[in-house]
Order: structure tokens, then C-alpha cells, then sequence
């Protein structure tokens, strides 16, 4: 198992890979959005948060024996914590995340907070 943060960025960078629509975004905080939705990041603690829609949030928290995120002081109830052991199988959490993105275009776009010169 690799351990340091420099490692799992690059299992996530390899996991948004397998995503042809899938953009990577950010320094110091790496995720993914669609329409103004994050529906992947690397957090602040070292793992891997991926959005799943409810009907598929139980089942992967069962499943993987984690829990939903908690960053920033509160519950994050449509984030799931990705295991470090599923993190470094690829082949795997693939479909979790492609199913993250389906789950982020599905949601309304959020108008982008960038303003224009």
C-alpha cells in the first residue's frame, strides 16, 4: 500500500483518467465538477471523496465497510469516503466514479462564480 499523499493524487489522477469527460481540476485540493457540481475531490486528510446518488451510497458504504464524509465540521451526506484499498484498484472504483460523473449531470448546473474581464 502506498501511503503518502503524492501517491494517492496520482491513483486519483490515473482514476479520473478513466474518464474521457472527466476534467481534473486544482492545486493544493484536486477534484472534479460538471456544470459547477464537484462531484469528485482529494481531501485535506489524504483519501479520496467521491458524490454517489442515494439509492448507490448505502450500498458502497456497506460494501467497503466505510462511512460519508466528514470535512470542514459537518457530514457531507452525498460524499462517500473511497478505502485506500480501493483507491489503489483502479479497475474497480471505476465504475463508482463513472457513476459519480452520471450523478453530477444529472444535477442542475450551478452558474460559474468566475467573472469576466
Amino acid at each position: 500500500m502506498t501511503n503518502s499523499r503524492e501517491e494517492k493524487i496520482e491513483l486519483y489522477n490515473k482514476l479520473v483518467a478513466t474518464n474521457q469527460d472527466a476534467e481534473r481540476k486544482g492545486d493544493t485540493m484536486p477534484y472534479t465538477s460538471l456544470n459547477g457540481n464537484m462531484y469528485s475531490y482529494f481531501t485535506k486528510d489524504d483519501y479520496v471523496a467521491l458524490r454517489l446518488p442515494e439509492a448507490e451510497r448505502g450500498k458502497f458504504i456497506n460494501k467497503y465497510k466505510t462511512t460519508l464524509v466528514f470535512q470542514y465540521g459537518i457530514v457531507q451526506k452525498e460524499y462517500v469516503v473511497v478505502p485506500d484499498s480501493l483507491l489503489h484498484n483502479t479497475k474497480e472504483l471505476e465504475p463508482y466514479f463513472d457513476l459519480s460523473y452520471k450523478y453530477a449531470s444529472s444535477l442542475k448546473p450551478k452558474p460559474s462564480k468566475k467573472t469576466k474581464k
